[in-house]
């Protein structure tokens, strides 16, 4: 859908997110319908609005909205306007109508119209004989049109659509320009969810929590809303009305005509689909009218199978891996005895060409596969290039926490990493103090009694991981997890879901991970949004100045998150004394992230790299910090792109994870590994 071009901005430095848990009290969702007075004259009919608590508005706000243009109901005159076409019309009719839809939206609000209404709602003729405008299209250009003629504030605009169901579809949404949404699909799939007999009889047999359909129609507005929530406070706004039509949002994929009618002043950094492109898209989501069943169709967008949405990381992706580096997933445990090379099989270079191979074959899917090397250099002989030792030391891993990892996983990650000279990350949460020595315990079978979970184990092996992060949380972050880092990560951003804080579902709060960050055995931890303290640059250089003063030897580093403006962002990062500074993707994250956190935010590393090291070198700092990056890196191709963007160092997240054994199951969040 068009929504998916683009990603919502985030707070990260510059000024501080909100956390919708513990400051709610400051938050609302309050929208207006109505002509607007200037803010510059207090007057009674300035006050003369319709009022909503939410923007969600179901049929029956609708109609009472509608019936308030009678004069005794406040005389708010309205306009249905139709977003739909003639399906006859082709791909090139969508622009057509758009022209016309404004057009007419322009009219009506000349002729006293206080709502316009832009409906995709028909019949099952017209479904069958039209198509229709995408909702954020029309919002936006009909928003731009009213703009450009001087109408804005004379009328409010309720999109009433199908095509809307997520938190962030209703953000974007409101972000371009819309004062309520009644989301007519949406509502009637929780009526007939609630109708179903199957939903009965759980509600029966206690397996659902009993309810009318009016609560269970609430309960998904109450979804929404608090989604909503969610995505405000990431950018640190408070108020609906301040971010509606503010387009606090990136666009990725949209051509410029439709960015400059529909999404005018939105940052778009590459080109796209054109308005042709999007009826196209528009009429292949068209749902197929003769299937009886009449169930909503799954693309595969979060979870992959066969024939639907391309993952980069799949099962198949991942056995091919465990096939090259010799990881037998048979031999662990008391089957390790006897087991030649205690059940590790040799590593083999035609499968991992098999496993490359699978990647440069598949669908493009990041920025970088749109980019190939130019070079007009001869090559060199292999033994003149550094030493593999070397570069083993510019290898880091992902800053994956102890409790969203196993105890086992990021223990192993750990060491293994240690060994070949790299830097591993402890992520949010701690660690536990017996991982700060060597391990000098281990017998001829590579087993320890200090750490009796692992194998394979060697005297002066080290499970201390290199980079110990803090974040806003602060959980495991005591005196001694600062003193026995050899860099300490201030965490602005994460990859997974930027603009919050981290969160661990309960299933996966142990005892021994709960006693780690002082917590309670089964409670869902969820930290403040990243930092929500630092208000400014000046705060991030106290705490970059407190982290040195701790612990003189180790070096700092900050973790962002690409976004546009991530090079200014990183100049004063610099200029504050941080050492190092992380870039990380936007798709990030080790899969315990709620659904509705793990899409829609942050952009590709390829763009904030790049943005980062220009900078940095246009102002005379790049030779202070060295630059860091992370986020869906799993080829040599990926590093020495990233190495002529601008990078230092390299990490690895979720491939390392499916190195150690993971088989991207994709259900992290209920500790079945």
């Amino acid at each position: 859908t068009t929504y998916n071009y683009f990603k919502q901005r985030f707070a990260q430095v510059t000024n501080p997110p909100i956390d919708p848990l513990r400051e709610g009290v400051v938050m609302s969702l309050a929208m207006t319908l109505g002509r607007k007075e200037s803010i510059y004259k207090v007057s009674e009919a300035g006050a003369r609005l319709i009022h909503l608590e939410s923007p969600l508005i179901n049929e029956f706000e609708l109609d009472k909205i509608v019936a308030m243009a009678a004069p005794e109901q406040g005389g708010f005159k309205n306009a249905f306007i139709s977003t739909r076409y003639p399906l006859e019309d082709g791909p090139g009719g969508l622009e057509i109508a758009l022209d016309a839809l404004c057009e007419e939206a322009a009219r009506q609000v000349r002729i006293g119209s206080e709502v316009i209404i832009l409906s995709d709602k028909t019949d099952a003729e017209g479904l069958v004989a039209t198509t229709y405008i995408p909702p954020l299209v029309a919002v936006g250009a009909v928003h731009h049109r009213l703009i450009a003629d001087g109408l804005r504030m004379d009328a409010g605009i309720v999109i009433q659509t199908g095509s809307v169901w997520s938190t962030h579809q209703y953000a974007c949404l409101v972000g371009f320009g819309a004062n309520a949404v009644n989301p007519y699909v949406a509502l009637e799939t929780v009526r007939q969810w609630h109708g179903n007999d199957k939903t009965q009889s759980m509600m029966e047999e206690g397996k659902l929590v009993r309810t009318t359909l009016q609560e269970a129609q609430e309960n998904y507005r109450t979804a929404v809303n608090n989604g909503l929530l969610k995505i405000l406070s990431k950018i640190g706004i408070s108020l609906l009305t301040s971010y509606s039509g503010a387009q606090i949002f990136e666009c990725i994929g949209l051509s410029m005509d439709v960015m400059n009618k529909s999404f005018k002043g939105t940052t778009s950094r590459v080109g796209g689909m054109s308005y042709e492109d999007i009826a196209r898209e528009v009429v292949m989501m068209r749902p197929d009218f003769h299937d009886e069943k009449l169930k909503l169709a799954n693309y595969g967008f979060y979870k992959p199978s066969k024939k639907l949405e391309y993952h980069a990381n799949s099962i198949d992706l991942a056995k091919q891996l465990h096939k090259a580096i010799g990881l037998n997933k048979m031999a662990f445990g008391e089957r390790r005895k006897g087991m030649k090379n205690n059940g590790v099989n040799p590593t083999s270079g035609a499968n991992y060409d098999i496993f490359q191979q699978s990647l440069t074959e598949g669908p493009m899917c990041n920025v970088r596969d749109l980019l190939d090397f130019d070079s007009d250099r001869e090559s060199i002989p292999i033994d003149e290039v550094e030493s593999i030792e070397s570069i083993m030391k510019k290898f880091c891993t992902g800053a994956m926490s102890l409790g969203a990892l196993s105890r086992e996983a990021h223990e192993t990650l750990a060491i293994a990493v240690n060994r070949v000279g790299g830097k591993s990350n402890s992520g949010e949460g701690g660690e536990d103090v017996i991982r700060n020595k060597p391990i000098m315990d281990v017998d001829e079978d590579g087993n320890s009694a200090t750490f009796p979970h692992l194998t394979g184990l060697k005297n002066g092996d080290s499970a201390n991981s290199f980079v110990h992060q803090i974040a806003s949380g602060r959980f495991g972050v005591t005196p001694e997890f600062l003193v026995t880092g050899k860099q300490l990560e201030i965490k602005m951003a994460q990859g997974a879901k930027p603009g919050e804080g981290g969160q661990l579902p309960g299933p996966k709060v142990s005892k021994y991970i709960a006693g780690l960050r002082a917590s309670k055995e089964g409670v869902t931890l969820i930290s403040p949004p990243p930092h929500h303290d630092i208000y400014s640059i000046e705060d991030l250089a106290q705490l970059i100045h407190d982290l040195h003063a701790i612990n003189e030897n180790a070096g700092v580093s900050t973790k962002l998150v690409s976004s546009i403006g991530i090079g200014t962002v990183s100049c004063g990062v610099a200029k504050a004394g941080s050492d190092v500074i992380q870039i990380s993707g936007g798709d990030g994250g080790t899969g315990a992230s709620p659904l509705s956190s793990i899409k829609h935010a942050g952009m590709p590393w390829e763009f904030g790299l790049a943005e980062s090291h220009s900078a940095l070198v246009n102002s005379g700092l790049r030779g202070r910090v060295l630059l860091r990056v992370d986020g869906g890196i799993r080829t040599g191709r990926d590093i020495l792109i990233a190495g002529l963007l601008g990078a230092e160092e390299f990490g690895f997240g979720t491939i390392a994870m499916i190195a150690e054994g993971c088989i991207m199951a994709r259900v992290c969040h209920l500790n079945t590994c």
